[in-house]
């Protein structure tokens, strides 16, 4: 295994910058790729009576904001489950937090959790999708299964499951990192929003895993 703040990763002839924020930046493009913020799960649960720190909500989008000011994008690509509920009191922050990025292009590819009336988003100048076919990548909420694969009509960039991948320490020590994991048709990224958890995946000796912890990136060998 080897460690990095960054890594920079080609595929198919395209610059990906894989950043332990858990987003991606794809140079050619200038679009920065998120998946699974999940946007008002604090405000979700704090109206059931259960004890979330508040400020939990700002926190994820001050770092979007700090990418954004660090990148530059043209774009941001948010791939599903953006905001985690109905409409709460979270959806104010966001609000105020795009008035500040008026000229930042976002398309959200719709997600299980998405459930907002579109017309919310189009008052904030964000478009929405099903999918979305860029240069050689399709973008999408929910991996496609193997067989679904052949007929994608591009690589696939999804989330949705929360891939995590689990290390055994020398000490027997078990963790679970989030991860970014390549396979040779489909990459699934981590969940950005830090209120969620990880689903430990399985990979295939071809697959690239690219594990996050203490802000570095680290190659699965």
């Amino acid at each position: 295994m080897s460690a990095s703040s960054v890594i920079h990763f080609n595929l198919l002839d395209q610059q990906l910058t894989l950043l332990p924020q858990k987003a991606i930046y794809w140079q050619q493009e200038k679009a920065l790729i998120v998946a699974d913020v999940h946007m008002g799960k604090v405000g979700h649960f704090r109206k059931a009576g259960i004890a979330v720190p508040r400020d939990m909500e700002q926190n994820e989008l001050g770092a979007l904001s700090d990418l954004i000011y660090e990148h530059k994008p043209a774009k941001l690509i948010l791939l599903g489950d953006f905001f985690h509920s109905d409409m709460n009191s979270d959806w104010d922050w966001f609000v105020l937090w795009r008035s500040q990025f008026p000229k930042l292009e976002i398309i959200l590819i719709r997600g299980n959790h998405d459930i907002i009336d579109d017309e919310n988003y189009h008052r904030l100048n964000i478009i929405l999708l099903n999918e979305l076919l860029m240069g050689p990548f399709l973008m999408l909420h929910k991996p496609l299964a193997d067989a679904d694969l052949e007929q994608a009509g591009g690589y696939v960039f999804c989330g949705h499951i929360h891939p995590g991948i689990s290390l055994t320490g020398k000490a027997r020590q078990h963790i679970t990192l989030p991860c970014f994991a390549f396979g040779a048709k489909q990459a699934v990224l981590p969940s950005f929003g830090k209120f969620t958890g990880q689903i430990g995946i399985r990979s295939n000796k071809t697959d690239r895993i690219f594990a996050v912890a203490n802000e570095k990136i680290i190659a699965i060998d």
